[in-house]
């Protein structure tokens, strides 16, 4: 008795089907803010953004009692604890050795990343959700308290203060992507731009176009005129760059 074997199957191997953008999405999601130190981080910068009103409505003859003004306020708490979360997004599966299994699920790793990116995008837009209502109620009891306030504020202001958020956490999300080190990217972000603060005291040219405390001020209070120029080369520099060069990092790194 003799057994025929079948020739080998000459069709090509289907690829893994990509998991669906808004799949991915939901599980980064997941990822960012289910976890202790997000928790501790987003409450932390909710309960920070409340408390600094504190300052507008106490020295009320120094402080303008406006809407406008009281925005300026949340913004410092949201893009200072709310990046972290960001940077964790990036950074925490390289140290914590789970990126093999995200990349082992979704190869694709550059779908991975923008992923993130767009968590990261998503929370700084509901974070100035949040800010703008916190100062809205700020403005509220200041006007309780008899004060004269200004609840009106125009487009550009209110745009910017938004821009200026996501800025902020697009270039944490940046460092992060670029450094695969959660120590490392918080140090660089934090630094590097208070580096760039003493050198613009010295140059005025690093004040007006690189500094992204300065140039991201303007997009804050509102001050599109003239300074559209600084704002996209600052977004260039500190954003886009360093983003593209860690999205070229994280697909060509080898995983150990």
């Amino acid at each position: 008795m003799t057994a025929t074997l079948a020739p080998p199957s000459t069709s090509p191997v289907q690829a893994t089907a990509p998991i669906p953008l808004p799949r991915l999405f939901a599980v980064e999601w997941s990822k960012a803010t289910d976890t202790r130190a997000a928790h501790w981080l987003i409450s932390l910068t909710a309960v920070a953004s409340v408390l600094v009103l504190l300052i507008p409505l106490i020295a009320k003859h120094k402080l303008a009692q406006t809407f406008g003004h009281f925005l300026e306020f949340p913004s410092i708490a949201l893009t200072t604890l709310l990046p972290v979360v960001s940077i964790l997004t990036l950074t925490s599966e390289w140290t914590q050795r789970t990126v093999l299994t995200t990349f082992t699920q979704e190869p694709r790793r550059a779908r991975v990343i923008g992923a993130k990116v767009a968590v990261s995008a998503a929370m700084a837009m509901v974070a100035a959700v949040f800010g703008g209502l916190v100062a809205l109620g700020g403005v509220g009891i200041a006007d309780a308290l008899g004060r004269h306030v200004h609840y009106g504020i125009g487009a550009g202001h209110l745009v910017g203060y938004g821009v200026f958020v996501l800025l902020n956490i697009l270039m944490a999300v940046a460092f992060g992507a670029l450094l695969h080190n959660t120590s490392a990217a918080i140090v660089v972000f934090f630094v590097l731009p208070t580096a760039f603060e003493f050198l613009g005291i010295a140059f005025s040219w690093v004040q007006n176009w690189i500094n992204p405390g300065a140039v991201f001020n303007y997009a804050l209070n509102g001050e599109w005129g003239g300074h559209a120029g600084p704002l996209v080369v600052c977004t260039l520099l500190w954003v886009l760059l360093p983003l593209a060069a860690g999205i070229v990092r994280t697909v060509r790194r080898e995983i150990k």
